[in-house]
């Protein structure tokens, strides 16, 4: 039932009647976080009657919200104040692209000299000092990679008129990558659904877009060898995980399955490759396996860094599409997805801390402005084929250390 609306507010509901019948209506006060809600139905298409309010009401300082509720009740909600960007201060983001670029040539020249015996901090440190461009092929290759990751959020929102960051790169020496990755923030919310999609999927699929080329070509430059079965006291290494993509992607170079078994024992192929990828036992030594050359390092890490990215949950990129394509009941698959990533983190317990990060972040969405505007079917098909994306980048055991003493079968 309509309440009475007071007269000073009367061209406000005047310019929502245009696009929403009302059937309700709540003025705000100093403990409601809005000026007025509507409750009611749209009368026409909600994309096209948010552009036109949200035009409208700019002469007001409002903003004007399209919202439903887990009924499915249509909202309109008028806020007081309209998006502005947060300045940034881009030297900040030059400084950390540097340090990262620093620390991720130090990681490359320790696999350059990782070859040598008795290779110890101090050697690689000074073999860094001496050959500083040593590590160039793997930081150009992951650097290649990030950036691609990033600009792609970046280009697809200024292209939607979203203010973003430039990219926010994360230095982190004597670590396998020497980097934990980049990010952009959105500096004002997205319009709408639509918009939300192309930013946050605009980014994985630039990112594998490099990463395949220079994962094949790495593989290309990188050599089989057989891994030994048995490993002394004190030596360690460590096995990389494996998606379908980079199974793939080794089978067309090497023209095998690798790291190619000695023996299947009582399993068929596809049952020890199935156990394999999502486990990461058995242990293949004594097998073949291709010894990675820093490119193909590089390439490995853009599938995984795009892998994690596409995690559906939360302020993730895979949350943003899951969000996009399902709305509220995107939430509802955040348990599973704890569940089934904390069973991972028995066979790597990297995925604990996942765990966590998700549990913490996993239950909110970026919120668009425009809650109501459904995605149209080519948006649709995207969304879908990233998260079949994500299905063939997932790498179930990143990493698995193996430790002498160690015997094979």
């Amino acid at each position: 039932m309509m309440t009475e609306i007071p007269d000073s507010n009367e061209r406000i509901t005047d310019l929502v009647e245009r696009h929403f019948e009302i059937s309700q209506v709540t003025w705000g006060g100093p403990k409601l976080p809005f000026v007025v809600r509507y409750e009611g139905v749209l009368k026409g298409d909600a994309l096209a009657a948010h552009e036109t309010l949200f035009a409208d009401l700019q002469s007001e300082n409002l903003t004007p919200l399209f919202l439903e509720d887990d009924d499915g009740q249509q909202i309109v909600q008028i806020i007081e104040g309209l998006p502005k960007a947060k300045r940034s201060n881009p030297w900040i983001n030059l400084m950390l692209f540097l340090l990262t670029l620093l620390s991720m040539l130090f990681t490359g020249a320790q696999y350059v000299y990782g070859g040598n015996e008795g290779a110890t901090e101090g050697g690689i440190m000074q073999f860094f000092v001496e050959n500083p461009w040593a590590g160039l092929p793997f930081a150009a290759s992951l650097l290649a990679i990030l950036l691609a990751h990033e600009f792609g959020h970046y280009i697809a929102g200024r292209i939607h008129r979203t203010d973003v960051t430039l990219p926010y790169f994360l230095p982190f020496p004597f670590s396998p990558f020497g980097t934990l990755g980049a990010f952009i923030q959105l500096k004002s919310p997205p319009r709408n659904k639509r918009e939300l999609l192309d930013i946050g999927l605009a980014g994985p699929i630039a990112g594998l877009v490099v990463a395949i080329p220079i994962l094949l070509l790495g593989l290309s430059l990188s050599e089989l060898d057989r891994i030994p079965l048995f490993i002394r006291l004190g030596d360690a290494f460590y096995l990389e995980g494996n998606s379908i993509i980079y199974l793939f992607s080794k089978y067309v170079v090497f023209h095998e399955w690798i790291p190619t078994p000695m023996s299947y024992g009582d399993l068929s192929p596809a049952l020890y490759w199935a156990r394999y990828l999502l486990t990461g036992l058995p242990t293949p030594l004594g097998g073949m396996d291709v010894m990675l050359h820093p490119v193909a390092w590089a390439g490995w890490a853009g599938l995984l860094v795009t892998s994690l990215n596409l995690i559906p949950a939360g302020q993730l990129d895979g949350g943003h599409l899951l969000y996009s394509l399902l709305g509220r009941d995107a939430k509802r698959f955040v348990p599973a997805i704890l569940i089934v990533l904390a069973a991972l983190g028995f066979y790597w317990s990297g995925w604990w801390l996942w765990v966590f990060l998700i549990f913490m972040m996993g239950r909110s969405h970026a919120q668009p402005l425009n809650q109501i505007t459904r995605l149209d079917p080519t948006r649709k098909f995207l969304a879908i084929m990233g998260l079949v994306i994500f299905v063939l980048v997932f790498t179930p055991i990143p990493l698995r250390p193996i430790i002498g003493p160690f015997f094979g079968p």
